[in-house]
């Protein structure tokens, strides 16, 4: 345990005791992990999602608030359970650091989960890999099925931040790295419904094709029950706490910008069963993680979230506004604010917006906010999570509360239906705003190739600076330009990647990374986020 968690760690299976689960569902890592393995799922809870502005250098608090939220509704008699995203080595020792929120609302143990945790990215990686080693070694030892090299997508991974490896030659090939949070075993893992479902995912991984054009599958290499023994422990959710000791679940973590951005299914569905609220959160922004939640994974699991927060600060707006007066800077930035609520509305009425308070927020500051969201004739909350914990979120725990008394209104926001292009179209105008979609050459012949696919959702991977593809368009754009580069299909996973602008599947290190700042001193971590 590190040394900056001044409140004491109760033993895990305490924790489970709150929620009346049977020691004989876990599977403990020590005594503050443990896996819950449920033999039977029952979502029966109310789902609130935690989205934000687009983010900015500053950090907006997203998973500290959702931490504290959960600690707030605890504190109100409620039973609720926080369902977050394990954090990727690439991001804390890259830029963001660690992933477990902050001040008084974080979850513990945080070194051991913003590191190997019980070793779900480690199974992940293993996975993706043995399969990357199986093409190959078919290829070697003749090639039955015919494997044209050229045509192969499916790529090894590693969970640190390497741009070197973007780009790899092979004996036979050009290869490139994504991040582990970024691969398509990631996405498996977190979509899978139960083992049975995560082995056919496994098996339609599309891996490349044939010569003659014909698609070949990783379940042609006989390979996926060897996949699967890798997973088998790694597909249950791990359970962990918060400092004011209530229960937290964590598991899967693809990334938002270059990925679906969710916790797993399964992840959901158990805190959906054994608790009545439950608190969860998309990476980034809504433009990407929000959009990807809904449209993505609420799909596919059938799920219906009770009520949206949107997520902001201060200096986030300012931010977004580019201007050195702060005042001014605010009232232009407040715009991105804006985008982001417009966005949400569009999926349910039963949005709030949330403000993560610094100690320098004016008054005068808070009203510019509060006041622009109550053009939308939606509730406003002010969160001081940080400082104070779960009392700090007491006032957006109670309008969580009002919320999921009203008839659920969510929707979805395209058809399974329309074609991809369609989908594409979709998304571009409705979340993105814009009409001006530009298509390379490349990503049209891969469109073309598709149209059998047009019933799959479609996965955005862009840049999360912006709700353009150009990071430095900030704020409200419209009717912009925006770059649809390439396209791949996750066909395992169940979704069509649409890659826009420059964003890259295996992220570069910053030129002063986390890492440098890092201590380990008489076996305690200093500065890990």
């Amino acid at each position: 345990m590190n040394s900056k968690e001044e409140r004491k760690i109760l033993p895990i299976i305490d924790i489970a005791k709150k929620w009346h689960l049977d020691p004989n569902n876990l599977e403990l890592y020590g005594q503050y992990k443990a896996k819950i393995k449920l033999d039977e799922v029952k979502a029966n809870g109310h789902l609130i999602l935690v989205t934000s502005t687009n983010p900015t250098p500053y950090g907006e608090g997203k998973t500290t608030l959702s931490i504290g939220i959960n600690d707030a509704l605890n504190l109100l008699n409620k039973k609720s359970i926080a369902v977050l995203r394990e954090p990727s080595l690439g991001p804390v020792f890259g830029r963001k650091g660690g992933a477990t929120g902050g001040g008084l609302s974080q979850v513990i143990p945080s070194d051991d989960i913003n590191l190997h945790f019980t070793g779900d990215f480690a199974a992940i990686e293993a996975c993706n890999n043995l399969l990357c080693a199986a093409i190959d070694n078919h290829i070697f030892h003749g090639n039955q099925l015919n494997i044209n090299p050229d045509t192969i997508s499916f790529h090894r991974c590693i969970d640190v931040n390497d741009r070197q490896l973007r780009n790899v030659t092979l004996s036979n090939r050009q290869e490139s790295f994504d991040i582990t949070a970024a691969s398509e075993i990631m996405a498996i893992l977190c979509l899978a419904l139960n083992m049975e479902d995560l082995k056919k995912k496994l098996g339609n991984i599309l891996i490349g094709y044939s010569y003659d054009n014909k698609e070949i599958l990783a379940s042609d290499l006989h390979i996926v029950d060897a996949m699967a023994i890798l997973l088998k422990d790694a597909i249950y959710p791990n359970l962990v706490q918060s400092l004011e000791h209530n229960p937290i679940i964590i598991h899967g973590g693809p990334f938002a910008n270059i990925a679906h951005g969710c916790n797993s299914i399964i992840a959901t569905k158990t805190a959906l069963s054994i608790s009545d609220y439950v608190i969860t959160e998309a990476g980034f922004g809504s433009d990407l993680g929000a959009e990807k939640f809904f449209d993505i994974k609420c799909r596919m699991a059938d799920l219906k979230p009770q009520c949206i927060v949107i997520n902001t600060t201060i200096r986030s707006l300012r931010h977004h506004g580019q201007l050195e007066n702060k005042m001014e800077a605010l009232k232009k930035g407040i715009a991105n604010l804006q985008v982001h609520i417009e966005n949400m509305l569009q999926f349910s009425n039963h949005v709030l917006v949330c403000l993560n308070k610094f100690a320098d927020d004016t008054d005068e500051e808070i009203k510019i906010v509060s006041d622009l969201v109550s053009n939308y004739n939606l509730p406003f909350s002010v969160s001081t999570a940080y400082l104070e914990g779960g009392k700090g979120a007491i006032e957006v725990a109670k309008q969580i509360i009002d919320m999921c008394n009203l008839e659920n209104d969510f929707k979805l926001l395209y058809a399974d239906n329309l074609t991809i292009k369609e989908k594409i179209k979709t998304i571009c105008n409705n979340i993105y705003h814009t009409n001006d979609i530009h298509y390379s050459d490349i990503s049209l012949e891969k469109l073309n190739k598709l149209n059998s696919y047009n019933n799959l959702p479609i996965c955005v991977a862009k840049t999360p600076y912006s709700i353009s593809d150009n990071d430095n368009i900030l704020g409200y754009p419209k009717n912009y330009p925006i770059h649809i580069r390439d396209i791949k299909i996750s066909r395992g996973a169940g979704f069509i990647v649409i890659f826009m602008g420059n964003i890259m599947t295996m992220p570069g290190l910053p030129k002063r990374p986390n890492y440098e700042k890092m201590q380990l001193k008489d076996n305690i971590i200093y500065n890990l986020d």
